[in-house]
């Protein structure tokens, strides 16, 4: 069989990203049949033993991607020190070991993806990617026209970082409540609420309906299902239209 790179067998394997597995193997926590290996080794991942840590990593599973509606109250992590429900309990039926691609706060709710694609969880969740998500967030009582261009047009959060333009619109409007459709293509910590936070909002009720072109649909709170061929198809071909352009090379310049 061709040899891979240890970092990309690690990635499938489902432990982590690619990017991780490279800070892994850096730092010295790889190794190939006993021995420890470097950027750039590669391996046989049928015939050869690599073990991150000490541990041998689970021959390759068949490929698993998932889309679960999660409710509110359960955190996207693996396992929780502090006792709380995780999203990952409510996969019953799932023996191959997979993780959240990305991340809902506990707060949150709607569509949260799961793979042990190393690759593909790559993919979708690295920045510069731009992969958009959409959300259909509850706001209490009214929301100005200034404040929906304050957001749509990037603000300043509580740690100084001020967000990238998005798409911010009207679903609902009522005495008390505004119902707000958001797109946005950055992934940083609980930003939507701390977006609304820096223009005087509070939210009630946030729910991610869609990211790239995937649709949770009638999915019901709490259940999941495996994502159909078509479907990955759709986030690939997402993730190819969102991927940032490469510059053009210093031969491709006009000439003085």
């Amino acid at each position: 069989m061709e040899l891979v790179r240890i970092q990309k067998i690690i990635a499938d394997s489902g432990l982590c990203s690619r990017r991780k597995a490279e800070e892994l193997i850096s730092g010295g926590k790889v190794t190939v049949n006993g021995r420890a290996c470097v950027l750039g080794d590669k391996a046989d991942p049928e015939r050869d033993i690599v073990a991150v840590g000490g541990k041998p990593l689970p021959k390759a599973a068949g490929k698993r991607y998932i889309m679960l509606n999660k409710p509110r109250g359960y955190v996207c992590t693996m396992s929780d020190e502090r006792g709380r429900k995780t999203a990952s309990d409510l996969l019953t039926g799932v023996d191959e070991r997979v993780v959240p691609v990305g991340r809902l706060d506990r707060n949150s709710e709607g569509l949260l993806l799961f793979s042990n694609d190393g690759e593909f969880v790559n993919l979708i969740t690295h920045p510069s990617h731009h992969i958009s998500k959409t959300y259909r967030v509850t706001i209490d009582g009214r929301v100005s026209e200034e404040q929906i261009m304050r957001l749509s047009e990037g603000v300043s959060l509580d740690d100084g970082t001020v967000t990238a333009p998005c798409t911010v619109e009207v679903l609902v409007e009522e005495p008390e409540r505004t119902v707000l459709r958001f797109v946005i293509k950055q992934g940083l910590n609980r930003q939507i609420r701390r977006m609304c936070t820096a223009v005087g909002l509070n939210v009630g009720r946030l729910r991610r309906v869609a990211i790239g072109g995937l649709k949770l649909g009638m999915l019901k709170v709490g259940e999941w299902r495996d994502l159909t061929s078509e479907e990955l198809k759709i986030l690939r071909s997402n993730i190819q239209k969102s991927a940032k352009p490469r510059k053009s090379s210093d031969s491709t310049k006009k000439r003085g």
